[in-house]
């Protein structure tokens, strides 16, 4: 907008007030829009990973500010190892693998030669190391027979043994261990190979590994899915996921034991209906809000560290006392919930539940009324709210969700075991790219969603992998009871 001359607004003010009051009102229209959108920006520029849902990569290279708002309360306990504790440290064992004596030489001062002596102990020192590595080549040989009939018999081959040369379980186990579980590129796990054993495997042969594994986990993970859609709490989340540059959306389900990923091209009810979990499930999904998992007849649990993390937001940005006041009243609960459980309490008592809920809808109540409903303004939609009165209205209406885990123990207080499991996913793409095609990416959802599983479990990861490729039967699901 350009600035009028001296001249220009004398010739404005000659024409009389209504043309100056007419004037005065554009501009403070114009200075307010311009006010909100300012805001707008400012808000945005101050989102990061310690007030919003924005991830630590989104905070660039400028220095975070100094977070003076905890999402934790102080334990109380000095760092370190804690009283009860049991330590590990390197011990010696009884039958080591190797025995290399060292015998006294030289001479006793009374002139004897020391190998001439009688030992009469040891003074043991244990090295623990990794033997040279290399590559074993084991033959397997069929017998062919011949009856006296005439009839010529062979022998069978173990299930794994399929070609005349090829590589065996414990390579495509360690390979896929490498690429899937510890996320290294191609090119890195064939130097891994090269360096360590001298074997070259080509990109090829590593795709074809990862392909194969896949397949030998249908029912595996199909078992993963049935078995969520019992469960009585699951945690979802999605995310962002290239493939081929192409953006879809990674999907993951998940409980203290069980993880299940795949993708679609879609985020929202479309793509969960056709991942086939929550149309069928009856439990209580764990999410961030989301409202696609609205539309599912089930119970809802809300994430409150995204709770928390807004609400600092609010403080920070707009100084409303009562975020600091819910953030904490949030934490006082989720101590409380967690002190009863120690003390081996399955709930808390009627008057604390009570005492608990009056003191979240007073705290609600005095910040709808710091933040009145905007008036109208006579255009069409819905009236911006703004972020605070939007994130109360949010807490108010969804109150029995965002206190789930006050009623129910088994709830948890924040969505964090989806977000763990998805940031390998993310992890992934971070170091490895997209996936070149939705057949490499299915194959690492279920090899991944197999991988959590186990681990969750306390499985070894590499014998658990060693175990696809030694039975070799994508009918048979690998998961223990």
């Amino acid at each position: 907008m350009d600035i009028p001359s001296r001249e220009q607004l004398v010739a404005l003010y000659n024409q009389g007030p209504d043309t100056v009051i007419a004037l005065i009102e554009m501009l403070y229209k114009t200075i307010n829009a311009h006010e909100k959108r300012i805001k707008h920006l400012e808000d945005i520029l101050e989102k990061d990973s310690h007030n919003s849902s924005k991830p630590p990569s989104t905070d660039g290279f400028k220095k975070p500010k100094k977070q003076t708002k905890n999402l934790r309360r102080k334990s109380g306990k000095k760092p370190g190892g804690q009283p009860g504790h049991k330590g590990t440290t390197l011990k010696q064992v009884a039958n080591p693998d190797h025995i290399i004596n060292y015998p006294c030489k030289g001479f006793c001062h009374c002139g004897r030669n020391l190998l001439d002596q009688s030992v009469t102990g040891h003074i043991k020192r244990q090295v623990f190391d990794i033997p040279p590595l290399k590559i074993s080549v084991t033959e397997h040989q069929a017998d062919i027979v011949k009856c006296a009939c005439g009839s010529i018999h062979i022998a069978d081959f173990p299930p794994s043994v399929l070609n005349d040369v090829q590589y065996g379980e414990n390579i495509k186990a360690f390979s896929t261990y490498l690429m899937n579980y510890q996320l290294l590129p191609y090119e890195r796990t064939q130097s891994l190979f090269d360096d360590l054993f001298g074997v070259s495997l080509s990109q090829g042969t590593l795709a074809s590994i990862k392909k194969r594994a896949g397949t030998l986990l249908d029912k595996t993970t199909d078992a993963i899915k049935e078995n969520l859609i019992l469960s009585d709490v699951v945690h979802f989340d999605e995310s962002g996921f290239y493939i081929n540059g192409e953006r879809q959306w990674i999907h993951t389900a998940g409980t203290s034991d069980l993880t299940y990923y795949d993708f679609h091209r879609k985020r929202g009810h479309k793509a969960m209906d056709a991942l086939g979990i929550l149309p069928e499930f009856k439990g209580r999904a764990i999410h961030d809000h989301f409202s696609s998992y609205f539309k599912y007849d089930c119970d809802h649990g809300l994430c409150n560290a995204h709770h928390l993390r807004e609400l600092i937001f609010v403080e920070e940005r707009y100084n409303q006392p009562w975020a600091q006041k819910l953030r904490e009243h949030l934490l006082t609960i989720k101590d409380a919930v967690e002190n009863a459980k120690s003390l081996g309490k399955t709930k808390l008592s009627r008057d604390v539940l009570k005492k608990y809920r009056t003191t979240y809808k007073r705290i609600i109540s005095q910040g709808l009324k710091a933040n009145p409903p905007p008036p109208k303004s006579g255009k069409r939609g819905k009236t911006a709210q703004g972020k605070p009165r939007n994130l109360l209205n949010r807490l108010n209406d969804f109150a029995n969700e965002t206190l789930a885990f006050m009623y129910d123990f088994n709830v948890p207080f924040d969505n964090n075991l989806a977000e763990r499991d998805i940031r390998m996913i993310k992890l992934q793409q971070k170091i490895s790219g997209c996936f070149r095609s939705e057949t490499g990416a299915l194959n690492f959802c279920k090899i991944r969603s197999y991988i959590s599983t186990v681990r969750k479990k306390g499985e070894n990861v590499l014998q658990a992998l060693t175990k696809i490729f030694k039975i070799n039967n994508p009918n048979i699901c690998l998961l223990g009871e």
